[in-house]
């Protein structure tokens, strides 16, 4: 099973230079997860770059995966990530979702590298598709 973080869904819907990396993750739907955050941060980022019709366009996506909501076991899986790594909120709760369904986590978040679990790639200086 796969995650993929906000920042590679944001960098696929931008076809921008780590597309590539992403889009057969994100294409694999029966193999993908989807937590309930990158929900909300993938349609806030859209919403506040490109007005609600591309967000409820673009949010369509993700619901092609697997949606995992936020549980109270998952929340306090997130809390000790989060203290442990000093990880933000929504990273520890992304993670902590990759480890509890044993899910590999892709990402260009500079926050998860060198964590295991994780296939990371660095974003390109002066790529724009996700600031």
């Amino acid at each position: 099973m796969n995650i993929v973080d906000s920042s590679g869904w944001l960098e696929y819907f931008a076809d921008a230079s780590n597309a590539d990396f992403f889009a057969p993750i994100i294409e694999a739907t029966d193999q993908l997860l989807v937590p309930a955050v990158c929900i909300y941060e993938v349609f806030k980022c859209v919403l506040q770059q490109q007005g609600l019709d591309a967000a409820e366009t673009r949010i369509a996506d993700l619901y092609k995966g697997t949606l995992i909501d936020l549980t109270p076991s998952l929340a306090i899986s997130a809390a000790l990530l989060s203290d442990k790594l000093k990880l933000p909120l929504a990273d520890s709760l992304i993670l902590a979702t990759s480890q509890a369904f044993n899910a590999t986590l892709w990402t260009q978040d500079e926050h998860f590298k060198g964590i295991e679990g994780v296939e990371f790639i660095a974003k390109l200086p002066g790529d724009e598709a996700n600031k």
